[in-house]
């Protein structure tokens, strides 16, 4: 994980990290492995997203749940 410009608080780092290292996790997941609080996991979330560094998935398990899953598009753009 190289982040090159991209300036993320510690805890959006480490839910970078679980996303890149587990695949897609729902909000309720990453509060579990992570142990940050749930509106900890929300702000990191919510940074990831406006830096193209996560996308939202629809979760075909559980339609409330949303997906959360790493994608790599964002480093071209910082590249």
């Amino acid at each position: 994980m190289c982040m090159g410009d991209v300036n993320l608080p510690p805890s959006s780092q480490k839910i970078l990290a679980l996303l890149e290292d587990g695949g897609p996790m729902t909000h309720k997941e990453l509060v579990k492995l992570s142990n940050l609080a749930p509106r900890t996991v929300r702000y990191a979330l919510k940074k990831l997203k406006d830096n193209g560094m996560i996308v939202e998935k629809f979760n075909f398990r559980d339609a409330r749940q949303i997906l959360y899953e790493y994608t790599d598009s964002w480093m071209v753009k910082t590249a």
